[in-house]
């Protein structure tokens, strides 16, 4: 284990197949793992299963092979093992939620590096409980970004609506639903069909989302202001959000042709 060997054509199919089980709820086996392992103590857990590689339950997750895999410890030996083996994905109708640190260069402006790092680290660990209560795969952090995946197996047929309850979540646990958050942030949502899977070989591996509701997520959250999730129609609609009474922008982002329709929810 530790490299990932390229699917055969012929198997290519099946792996697809076996991805979109997971990714969709078919496969029970995975979402019951992750709604039991996610109600153990603590943090930080396995970014797909869930499982907590500290606490009192952490010795018992490692003889089931849910210790953390040393070449890349934001998954258990378990899980990589499954990235590596079935390399590939699916795509599948689900949610992604990005959340960003507004003013991060103003604030770097104003405190010194440690004190940079010791709020970055606060933020992640927050974002992350509160994606992984809100049943997200935490899919990594990018600079100053978190980003969650909202699938059917794990959110139901109303991913979108637990992703807009996780920025709103979010909000309130950084304060951004008052006039003093300790780190200032904005969130973009979208809906739609995106690729989720493994890409990447050997350590390198990540499960992640792909494709242009992802891309649009993305710039959402660089064009909102702190305290402001600005959500996409697609999402709104999904999560049978009412838009009357909502502040409306449409929004030239970078690489569409057209301006985007987006609704402001505010926590």
């Amino acid at each position: 284990m530790g490299t990932s060997s390229p699917v055969a054509p012929g198997e290519q199919p099946k792996v697809e197949e076996r991805w979109r089980d997971v990714l969709t709820g078919v496969s029970p086996a995975f979402r019951f793992g992750r709604r039991l392992f996610k109600h153990l103590p603590s943090e930080p857990r396995c970014k797909l299963c869930s499982a907590p590689f500290h606490g009192p339950a952490s010795p018992v997750m490692r003889l089931f092979g849910k210790g953390p895999w040393p070449k890349n410890p934001k998954y258990c030996n378990s899980c990589f093992k499954q990235l590596t083996q079935y390399h590939g994905g699916a795509e599948v109708d689900c949610s992604l939620l990005f959340a960003d640190v507004r003013g991060s260069t103003q604030l770097g402006e104003t405190m010194s590096p440690t004190e940079v790092r010791d709020l970055m680290e606060r933020f992640f660990d927050v974002a992350a409980k509160v994606l992984v209560e809100h049943d997200a795969i935490v899919d990594k952090f990018v600079g100053d970004e978190i980003i969650g995946i909202f699938v059917p197996a794990l959110s139901g047929a109303v991913h979108a609506q637990r992703a807009i309850a996780a920025a709103r979540a979010l909000m309130v646990e950084t304060a951004n639903d008052g006039p003093r958050p300790w780190v200032p942030i904005g969130a973009g949502v979208d809906s739609g069909i995106a690729f989720v899977g493994s890409i990447g070989s050997g350590p390198h591996v990540e499960l992640t989302a792909m494709g242009d509701r992802v891309n649009v997520a993305a710039r959402l959250a660089s064009a909102s202001a702190a305290g402001e999730i600005l959500v996409t129609s697609d999402a709104a609609a999904a999560a049978g959000i009412d838009p009357a009474g909502l502040e409306r922008r449409d929004l030239a982002l970078k690489g569409k042709s057209t301006p985007t329709r987006v609704f402001v929810i505010t926590a």
